[in-house]
């Protein structure tokens, strides 16, 4: 007997459909469709959990000369040793990688996604991706995300792409970071239409405390054919009144922040 019969045997014995069991595994039900009808194999991290999942061994699962299996008696001496060192291996083959899907959907996405926890360089896949409406991972893809590394509308993570940003890197329509790039970004490296932070530099408008460099441009160093510079010092007043003189349309939340930020430049 092959994998894909055992397998679709042992779930149906244990009275799980191909989506329970999906999710108890944290992978999608295609992957599970996939093993039982023989086109994909699951990586060793599944094959270990299903082993345990169903009390079989990992050599009935994978060898198909083994056809019964292996029945320990619980009396054994070397039964607890053993079941030892299978929590061992699973530890380590695991790490300490949490996944879950929650069973509501929409538009076909997990409303939940999580995805966090180490996972070796050779045991990176699609499926240790947190994809869903909100999406917590190492790497997170969804309407909301949250990651090391994150796509999203709304992203959040140390590299996040979104259309707001926020993460040390940051890149999106609206981003803040430590690096941000987009139409309006702030950051102590800002780059992007409208750009405000330590260096800045803006298509339209920068202002940087430290340097700055666009078509308007407001700093202690800047450079561009309408410049502010610090001088002695700036007021919040005379950074609107300059900024106004030059974009009278500047939407007004921007005007207020590039002024504070403008009368803060030291």
């Amino acid at each position: 007997m092959e994998f894909a019969e055992k397998l679709m045997t042992l779930r149906k014995q244990a009275g799980l459909s191909q989506e329970q069991l999906a999710d108890r595994l944290g992978v999608t039900r295609q992957s599970v469709s996939k093993w039982e009808s023989g086109t994909a194999f699951p990586e060793l991290v599944k094959l270990v959990t299903l082993s345990e999942m169903f009390g079989v061994s990992v050599d009935y699962l994978v060898k198909d000369y083994v056809e019964e299996p292996e029945q320990q008696r619980a009396d054994s001496p070397d039964t607890a040793r053993l079941e030892q060192k299978v929590d061992d291996l699973t530890r380590y083959v695991k790490g300490s990688f949490y996944a879950y899907d929650s069973q509501t959907k929409i538009f076909g996405l997990p409303l939940v996604s999580v995805r966090v926890g180490f996972v070796r360089r050779q045991q990176m896949s699609w499926e240790n991706v947190a994809k869903g409406v909100f999406a917590i991972g190492n790497v997170a893809i969804g309407v909301v995300s949250l990651g090391l590394v994150s796509v999203g509308l709304l992203s959040f993570g140390c590299i996040a792409l979104g259309l707001l940003a926020l993460g040390v890197i940051a890149m999106g329509l609206a981003s803040l970071g430590v690096v941000a790039a987009g139409c309006i970004a702030f950051g102590v490296c800002a780059m992007g239409l409208y750009a405000g932070g330590v260096c800045a530099v803006g298509f339209k408008i920068a202002v940087g405390v430290a340097a700055a460099a666009g078509e308007t441009a407001v700093g202690y160093d800047a450079d561009a054919p309408q410049v502010l510079l610090w001088g002695s010092g700036l007021s919040r007043e005379e950074v609107e009144a300059f900024l106004l003189r030059h974009h009278p349309d500047l939407w007004k939340p921007l005007l207020r922040f590039f002024s504070a930020l403008g009368a803060n430049i030291k």
